[in-house]
């Protein structure tokens, strides 16, 4: 309550155009203590077509200097990230859950908002990667595994926004506009090793009535809470495709998955056995599950950025108060060019992530932006994260100081799909 009275009065977010569902959170919270209830998806408002939003306008010139309104809502996550994020991250990680009064204040500051169309209760007007990249590397710089289970909810909400139909958009959509904002999960990776998106194992077949699905997805961020899925899977005669499944459907199971990282996520496993949907669950088409892929692998890269940049600030404050032989360890050169290497590391992950993130925001192809921010976020994001493990010593090797779990946190980037949507 004390942290939503102070996001409530909090200048930031009345400019960001989110003071209304944090007041009306606020006043939710004080008459029903938090208390969840069933949920029913339901059409409140018919809609005649699917909204979607235009694309940013292009400039003409390569810059990517966030907007004052970008610098804005990075700003007030990385306060919130910083405040509430990385101290709630070790015991989060301990217990393989996220704090749920953490998970309401991050769906009370909009994050599931930013990519909805006004029109849609949202508070977006145009394309808006650029803008989520910016709150995944905020979110990630408190701590990985909480950024993904925030963001969760909003890869459902975005996909929905991209390539939901009418009717699935006045359906689903209403619940991430209000007061009360469903777990909700991408899910894409499988169990099995050098998984590839493009060959799924996860099948659909067509029915008289719709489709049905069998198979089993992996690493799921908050599986067993979730309340809404969108699965990928392979459809018979089409290829991969994705579908909306309610975590009531008959035939869906799931089981806790805890991994090396990402813990504080909740990752499960997802079953589905011959899970019947009606045709009405189809999202999109080849080409969204296509976009759906990259959008999922530069939210990752983000989310890499935001948590490097954390190792960096760790570690740069920890070798110049480290004293060893009569003087900081910084002073060593062998020190002071590795924590030099993550800064230059550090900012070519940034500047590829923003451009691909520009060029998806304005309608321009993006698939060889993001494969390469993908590539040298996978590789130099585990590079920083055990560097900084190795600059600590004896110390990176213990839970008492974090760059031990940021380093498990960072392995995950080449190789998680799904989870997170820009």
């Amino acid at each position: 309550m004390g942290v939503l009275n102070r996001v409530a009065g909090s200048k930031l977010v009345a400019r960001l155009g989110v003071k209304a569902p944090v007041d009306r959170a606020l006043y939710h919270a004080t008459r029903t203590g938090f208390t969840a209830a069933n949920r029913t998806f339901a059409a409140t408002k018919k809609l005649t077509k699917p909204s979607r939003l235009p694309s940013a306008g292009d400039s003409g010139v390569f810059d990517l200097t966030p907007t004052e309104e970008q610098r804005m809502i990075a700003e007030t996550v990385r306060e919130f990230a910083a405040e509430q994020v990385r101290p709630a991250a070790a015991a989060a990680d301990d217990k393989c859950t996220p704090p749920p009064d953490l998970l309401r204040t991050a769906a009370s500051l909009g994050i599931t908002l930013v990519g909805v169309p006004e029109s849609l209760d949202g508070v977006a007007t145009e394309r808006s990667t650029v803008t989520n990249v910016l709150v995944a590397e905020a979110l990630a710089h408190g701590d990985l595994g909480l950024a993904v289970a925030c963001l969760a909810p909003a890869a459902v909400s975005n996909a929905l926004v991209l390539w939901g139909n009418e009717t699935q958009q006045a359906t689903y959509l209403p619940a991430f506009t209000g007061d009360d904002v469903p777990a909700a999960a991408l899910a894409i990776a499988e169990p099995m090793p050098l998984f590839d998106p493009m060959s799924l194992r996860t099948k659909a077949y067509r029915t008289p009535g719709g489709f049905t699905l069998t198979g089993e997805k992996s690493l799921v961020p908050l599986a067993s809470s979730a309340e809404l899925f969108v699965v990928a899977a392979d459809l018979e005669g089409r290829g991969p495709a994705l579908f909306v499944i309610e975590s009531s459907t008959a035939g869906l199971s799931v089981d806790p998955e805890p991994a090396m990282g990402l813990r504080a996520a909740a990752t499960g496993r997802l079953a589905l056995s011959r899970v019947s949907v009606p045709e009405s669950a189809l999202l999109g088409s080849t080409e969204s599950y296509v976009d759906c892929v990259r959008l999922s692998r530069l939210a990752w890269c983000a989310l890499a950025v935001g948590t490097g940049a954390a190792v960096l600030e760790y570690v740069t404050g920890y070798v110049n108060d480290r004293v060893a032989f009569g003087e900081p360890v910084s002073h060593r050169q062998g020190v002071a060019f590795k924590v030099a290497d993550i800064g230059t590391e550090l900012d070519g992950m940034r500047l590829l992530t923003y451009r691909a993130a520009s060029r998806a925001e304005q309608g321009k192809p993006y698939a060889r932006e993001v494969a390469l921010a993908r590539k040298l976020c996978a590789a130099k994001g585990m590079a920083i994260g055990s560097d900084g493990v190795q600059l600590l010593g004896g110390h990176g090797f213990v839970k008492e100081h974090p760059v031990e779990r940021w380093y498990r946190d960072l392995r995950a980037i080449g190789l998680m799909e799904g989870a997170v949507l820009v």
